[in-house]
């Protein structure tokens, strides 16, 4: 039976020593990146890619690539979340049809308010946000926005660098998602900060506008693969009712 959502939460440790006899299933690990993709994305143009690591010569290269770190070296399989921002055409093109098809085939003059939003949203701001040019583009958008915030709330994150951390920020929720799922099924779970990421994306023959958002090993935990009791700044710290 799987774990309540709070259940699987306070399982869910970063384990990094997993059991060498005990091997996963694929087909449920990869159920757990089916509940990642279901995860919330900035404007819903889901720009991640998952890549379930789990041939043995691949797996001793990422793990490499990750210093042979405990959790890399006896990982039975990996997950390697990818930040795609340079796919926001084809993502922003696919909810547009999408959202056409749901609307049914009208004349422009028939659309509701409500549904000429939506499609201007991403026919018209989401390529006015996204378009770019050595960051030319992005500086202007700034110094424009911010302008106009002097007047009035406006969305202030859309510079290249700002757009980079929403879809990195989407990347990690799909990850967290994946986790939870993983500890709900007794599966364990390590996200690596620490790789060189150039030689990861050379692992996969990634393009050169992904980014690695981060690795994840995964595998059973062993006994000695939880590095002690779970530590967490006092609540009272970090709670702000307002």
């Amino acid at each position: 039976m799987e774990k309540t959502v709070t259940e699987a939460i306070e399982y869910r440790r970063s384990v990094r020593i997993y059991r060498e006899d005990l091997e996963l299933d694929d087909e449920k690990v990869r159920q757990c990146l089916i509940n990642a993709s279901l995860a919330p994305t900035s404007s819903n143009l889901q720009l991640w890619e998952f890549y379930h690591v789990t041939d043995k010569n691949k797996l001793k290269a990422v793990a490499k690539a990750c210093f042979d770190q405990p959790a890399a070296k006896t990982a039975k399989q990996m997950v390697v979340v990818v930040a795609r921002k340079d796919l926001w055409r084809k993502r922003s093109k696919a909810n547009l049809e999408y959202l056409k098809k749901g609307f049914g085939h009208k004349a422009k003059d028939e659309y509701s308010t409500r549904e000429k939003f939506v499609l201007n949203y991403y026919g018209k701001l989401i390529p006015t946000l996204y378009s770019e040019f050595l960051g030319i583009l992005g500086a202007f958008r700034y110094v424009f926005f911010q302008l106009v915030g002097l007047f009035r709330p406006v969305y202030r994150q859309v510079r290249k660098s700002d757009l980079r951390i929403v879809a990195h920020k989407s990347a990690a929720l799909a990850a967290q998602n994946f986790m939870i799922s993983m500890a709900a099924i007794n599966y364990d779970t390590c996200p690596m900060e620490g790789s060189d990421t150039l030689r990861v994306k050379k692992v996969l023959d990634l393009p050169w506008g992904s980014e690695i958002n981060m690795v994840i090993a995964c595998g059973v935990r062993d006994n000695e693969g939880v590095y002690g009791p779970r530590f967490r700044i006092p609540f009272d710290e970090v709670y702000r009712k307002v």
